[in-house]
């Protein structure tokens, strides 16, 4: 009788390794099965004798750390996705559908997480309880959908919705973090070269001045006195700012940090504003997304407030849930949160009363995307001049600074 090598997982997750006597590579992941494994890897080892795998070693790492890439980014996820919808749509049975995905993608990291998903599904296990074994590249909103598509037999259709969901979510990232990054890559080149002219150049030109033994006006007593002191202590200030960022990533790591910071966030003008906007937007969708696809009310509820990012909204969302759980609407406790605009409760109520809640979820959705690229489209149309006027204020006070003292020498000579 063949022996075989096998890799793979055992059902709380480690890794499991052994050999198995078996008729057929199919008889032997169906032996593994009984015992609690699932294979991965198997390969003959030739006949002889042999320790039936049903304690095989387990090294109680996670699923997706062993023989793997790192996880996958939601590009990548979105895309086989899309694709795997495509191949169920034209007809073709999900484990050959992810057998054409293999063969096609060159990506190795997609290559492999695709032919373990095929090999785990050959087993016998179902296409949802796979990906609840790979929670860094399938979210739990990933998973419930497609556990809701393989019940109502619609996995093809959820596919598509879940492409396009995380398609807008990539969408709506991009948007938001190209919006920040050029104002940022701006502010941190002013402030280095703010920082380099007043604590290398000017005390140079200055020590000029402080030779001569005279009166100097007050704008250049000023601006001495700012550039001596960086020349001094540019150590020490840098060595503060690391301490602070050090204390308050340390901060942010407990629950009472990130509740403080994300209250705080909220509160400051036209940041909060646009943090708060990208939060609706996130959980309107995801929940039409998710009741679109048979996701119950709670469940959805519970999954679709972690996509907020933010403590203070998913308390109000927790907390409106608890509510529903013991009979109140949807809308009345989010209203009383005092987290959520009036257009947004208002709608909510609407929908629930005409019976359409994923139609005015999704409204709600667009409506507030919008609102982001209102808002983001008006923030840097109005920050780079901004920032452009202060780099030149700043720059001309400096100038001024140094050319007082060399204005009241020239009036002396004559």
């Amino acid at each position: 009788m063949p022996v075989y090598q096998y890799k793979g997982y055992r059902n709380d997750g480690g890794a499991a390794t052994g050999i198995i006597d078996a008729e057929s590579p199919k008889v032997a992941r169906v032996k593994l099965r009984k015992v609690g494994v699932f294979p991965t890897d198997m390969v003959e080892q030739g006949s002889g004798s042999a320790t039936v795998g049903s304690a095989p070693s387990t090294s109680g790492r996670s699923i997706s750390g062993i023989g793997r890439s790192p996880a996958l980014s939601t590009t990548d996820v979105a895309m086989m996705t899309r694709q795997l919808a495509t191949l169920l749509v034209a007809g073709l049975p999900l484990v050959e559908a992810l057998g054409v995905m293999v063969d096609q993608t060159e990506k190795k990291a997609v290559k492999s997480l695709m032919a373990d998903i095929r090999e785990e599904i050959r087993g016998g296990a179902s296409y949802s309880a796979v990906l609840e074994r790979y929670p860094r590249e399938f979210s739990q909103i990933y998973v419930h959908m497609v556990r809701a598509g393989e019940a109502s037999g619609a996995l093809d259709q959820i596919l598509f919705r879940l492409a396009e969901f995380l398609e807008k979510q990539l969408a709506l990232k991009h948007k938001v973090t190209n919006a920040i990054l050029y104002p940022a890559l701006m502010l941190i080149v002013g402030v280095l070269v703010l920082f380099f002219l007043m604590a290398f150049v000017v005390p140079k030109i200055t020590a000029v001045f402080t030779s001569l033994k005279q009166a100097l006006p007050w704008p250049t007593v000023v601006l001495m006195s700012i550039s001596h002191f960086l020349a001094d202590y540019w150590a020490v200030m840098l060595g503060v700012v690391g301490l602070i960022i050090w204390g308050a990533r340390r901060a942010m790591k407990t629950e009472a940090g990130q509740l403080t910071a994300d209250r705080w966030l909220l509160k400051v003008p036209l940041i909060g504003e646009v943090t708060r906007m990208v939060a609706i937007s996130r959980l309107t969708s995801t929940l039409a997304t998710m009741l679109a696809s048979g996701v119950q009310l709670l469940d959805a509820m519970d999954v679709a407030k972690r996509v907020m990012n933010n403590r203070v909204l998913e308390r109000a969302v927790e907390g409106a849930r608890q509510n529903i759980r013991e009979g109140e609407t949807i809308a009345e406790p989010l209203k009383r949160s005092g987290e959520f605009p009036a257009l947004v409760t208002h709608m909510i109520a609407v929908g629930e009363r005409s019976g359409e809640m994923e139609e005015m979820l999704r409204r709600i959705g667009h409506i507030y995307d919008g609102e982001v690229d209102r808002v983001i489209t008006r923030f840097t149309s109005l920050l780079e001049p901004i920032m452009i006027l202060v780099m030149g204020i700043l720059v001309f006070c400096i100038v001024v600074a140094i050319l007082l003292p060399i204005f009241e020498m020239g009036q002396m000579v004559r």
